[in-house]
């Protein structure tokens, strides 16, 4: 399938992402984002775009990353 081949710009997509609503988040409530706490890699899944078109796939991976965050 290639999925192999794709993970780890996913993951890393993933963890950014992940950082940038933190971020968001802390700026929000006036504190600062800290260093990761804990982080997990979720499960891969692929599925069909539509039932129109079965050839294309939609691959999604989650990510979840907790950080510290300081006043």
């Amino acid at each position: 399938t290639g999925l192999n081949d794709i993970k780890p710009a996913m993951v890393q997509e993933a963890t950014e992402k992940a950082r940038e609503v933190a971020d968001k988040f802390a700026k929000d409530s006036n504190s600062r984002l800290g260093k990761i706490k804990t982080a997990r890699q979720g499960q891969f899944s692929i599925s069909d775009r539509d039932s129109n078109t079965p050839q294309i796939k939609n691959v999604r991976v989650v990510t979840s990353v907790e950080y510290y965050l300081s006043d």
